[in-house]
């Protein structure tokens, strides 16, 4: 049997056994059909494949596109044109970790601008999933890799799986034609401590993280509020604070605090040119589930 070399995307429908993701195969569309960007699927990392299948609304979770996907307009001249090398890539996995401290704040970061994919974009801590490693150990290894913290066990209250994000970069056709082919699954992490006992123990990875900030909620509505793709203006809550508070990252990985507009988190996605700091599409998708779960909490209580 051949080596495992790296996690990869495995699809599998109507109780069939799972195949291999093509990198030019739709993983969403795989489930929900070529106009819906939405489905419930049923996910589970066996043998270093990570396996979607079909799953139902309650035991379920959302795997989600965005509108604009390139994978879903890809024509085949464009698929065909492609470089081997990427061809036959496949649909590589990903994990990222949404922090929650005891306080209701989460943890984003702003990825390194050095970096070939998505650069000066904010997103949770993540990255790739390594062989014979488990889900939430790959979180927590990204999380202590890129931010500095290493949480003990005693320090976590709950992790739960929220949803499943469809990323592919450049993240629109007319930008270029597709690079990279990921599925992310976001993880929701609560830990028993507040984002001020957290800040203590920061001590980000500059080559990979240029800034940090912990988002409350109110951030939070804000940046679901800019949907990627829409025209429509923004409009902030009168009460909310024009300027947020970022521990940008030197170089040499040495913090300090600058004031960021708020509406800096509200860019959304340009469609043509150049990239802007702006938090990334799927995490709007992420931050938009744990909305749902405060919510939903609030309720109860």
């Amino acid at each position: 049997m051949e080596k495992v070399r790296k996690i990869l995307v495995h699809l599998s429908k109507d109780n069939a056994a799972p195949q291999c993701a093509r990198f030019v195969q739709s993983i969403t569309g795989h489930f929900a059909g070529s106009v819906d960007d939405q489905a419930t699927v049923n996910c589970s990392l066996e043998n270093n494949r990570f396996v979607l299948c079909e799953g139902s609304q309650e035991g379920g979770v959302p795997l989600k596109r965005a509108p604009f996907c390139p994978i879903k307009f890809l024509s085949h001249s464009e698929a065909a044109s492609l470089p081997p090398d990427t061809l036959n890539r496949g649909v590589d996995v990903g994990v990222a970790v949404l922090l929650e401290t005891a306080n209701q704040r989460l943890l984003l970061t702003r990825r390194a601008a050095t970096l070939r994919i998505f650069p000066n974009v904010w997103v949770p801590p993540g990255g790739h999933v390594e062989v014979d490693e488990k889900m939430l150990d790959a979180g927590l290894r990204e999380l202590r890799e890129e931010t500095g913290l290493k949480l003990n066990p005693e320090d976590i209250s709950s992790t739960r799986l929220l949803g499943l994000w469809e990323s592919v970069y450049p993240p629109m056709l007319s930008r270029g034609l597709p690079q990279r082919h990921h599925v992310v699954t976001y993880m929701l992490l609560s830990s028993r401590l507040t984002h001020l006992q957290l800040q203590s123990c920061l001590r980000p990875e500059p080559l990979e993280v240029s800034g940090c900030v912990w988002a409350d909620v109110g951030l939070v509505k804000a940046i679901i509020s800019a949907v990627d793709g829409e025209e429509d203006s923004v409009h902030l809550p009168t009460d909310l604070p024009q300027y947020v508070s970022v521990m940008e990252v030197s170089p040499v990985g040495e913090l300090s605090e600058s004031m960021v507009p708020v509406l800096v988190f509200c860019n959304r996605a340009p469609a043509q040119g150049e990239d802007v700091e702006r938090v990334s599409t799927g995490t709007k998708f992420a931050l938009e589930l744990w909305l749902k779960i405060l919510e939903a909490h609030c309720e109860k209580t």
